[in-house]
């Protein structure tokens, strides 16, 4: 169910000028976005200039299973347990870091076997559960679990108190709405009145003659042992219940928390940015704080200057002009003047198609700023950003 739209003062715009000071008054940074867009990127850099500059430990962890992350950070792997990046790659890419930079993934399977560890209510629950036939698959593969123990994950490092900050990676825009929505669905299903049908039988042996046939069926094509083992393992899950409604009503309230802020990335090519404004969108509904927006790969601003324009314009109207100038420059390099005409015009109309693209740019950039308390832009690098040199050059571009 969305919740009522959270009204931002009037003033929050002109007091938020930079991601630095964004990052500075958050404990919790959300970035979600399409695929493709430099996400996990992005958080990465966000990490690192926070470790760099404000000092502290900074957590990045990411919940989409891709390892570009690790390799950016200079980790061979990493999982549930964090991993401290070694202040010598700081050093070695310029930077004296003020803080600590750590890094985890989830691992969903160990993540559940810890979640049943502390909320069983005794011993023998506890084991049960773990040794259920269903348990690895259903913890696995069930809709919402790998969204609902992310969840619990960031809620359980947020309380430890271990870091000052923790910027979490998600998966793609629409799944990350599954993963904001997963607590209460998770809540709702082990409530819900198809799972107490489901299990009733194995409650008590007097279920009535309507369900009787259904049961008869099942047993016959599933085996009566695998629809025991699907009963035995939500009997023994529902007496977690509780916990599990507490914990999703715990984590609905850090998300919406002044403390968490999310941070929408995408480009600006059509597709992300639909993706980007229906997450914009989802979030306002949701009363959660959308922080800023990074835009990846925007063109250069110069596309846009005036004079910039009418020297490209007039390179195209007088090519035959300028080429001769250019070929009695070249001190007979470039002898062919009908040549250097074809490229004179040539750079003179790509200047003047990328200057439309720009000028496109800067229109959805304008629409992409009319919710978000600051909006940060990445110009196209010459190279991938594989290492954490590349990242904090990155975060340069949007930092201040």
């Amino acid at each position: 169910m969305a919740r009522p739209s959270r009204a931002r003062p009037a003033s929050a715009t002109a007091a938020l000028a930079t991601l630095e000071q964004l990052l500075s008054a958050k404990e919790i940074v959300v970035t979600c976005g399409s695929g493709g867009v430099g996400k996990t990127t992005t958080a990465a850099a966000l990490g690192a200039m926070a470790a760099s500059q404000l000092g502290g430990k900074v957590l990045v962890v990411t919940v989409d299973p891709a390892r570009r992350l690790a390799t950016a950070l200079g980790l061979e792997q990493f999982g549930n347990v964090e991993k401290r990046v070694e202040d010598k790659l700081f050093v070695d890419a310029g930077i004296e870091p003020r803080g600590e930079l750590w890094a985890a993934m989830l691992d969903t399977k160990q993540s559940w076997d810890d979640l049943i560890r502390t909320h069983a209510p005794d011993d023998a629950t506890r084991d049960a559960i773990l040794a259920n036939p269903l348990y690895k698959n259903v913890t696995g593969k069930f809709v919402q679990s790998h969204d609902y123990i992310a969840m619990e994950r960031l809620y359980e490092i947020h309380s430890s108190g271990r870091y000052d900050l923790i910027v979490v990676d998600t998966p793609p825009t629409r799944n990350a709405l599954d993963f904001l929505e997963a607590p209460e669905r998770m809540a709702d299903f082990f409530s819900s009145r198809l799972l107490r049908w489901l299990i009733a039988p194995y409650r008590s042996r007097l279920y009535n003659a309507a369900s009787r046939p259904f049961y008869s069926i099942a047993d016959r094509i599933l085996g009566s042992q695998f629809l025991g083992d699907i009963a035995e393992f939500f009997i023994l899950f529902q007496t977690m219940y509780d916990g599990f409604v507490e914990r999703a009503q715990a984590v609905t309230r850090t998300l919406e928390d002044r403390r968490t802020t999310f941070v929408v990335v995408t480009t600006l090519e059509p597709a992300p940015v639909r993706e980007a404004d229906f997450f914009i969108d989802a979030l306002d509904e949701r009363g959660f704080h959308l922080g800023a927006v990074v835009l990846n790969k925007v063109l250069p601003s110069y596309l846009l200057d005036r004079g910039a324009t009418a020297a490209a314009r007039r390179v195209v109207a007088e090519a035959e002009e300028v080429a001769v100038a250019v070929a009695a420059g070249s001190r007979g390099v470039l002898a062919d003047e009908g040549m250097v005409t074809r490229v004179v015009r040539e750079v003179g109309e790509s200047f003047l198609n990328y200057r439309v693209l720009a000028s496109r740019e800067a229109e959805q950039r304008a629409e992409l700023s009319r919710k978000p308390e600051l909006v940060a832009t990445v110009p196209y690098f010459d190279t991938d950003v594989h290492d954490l040199a590349g990242l904090l050059r990155l975060g340069e571009q949007f930092w201040r």
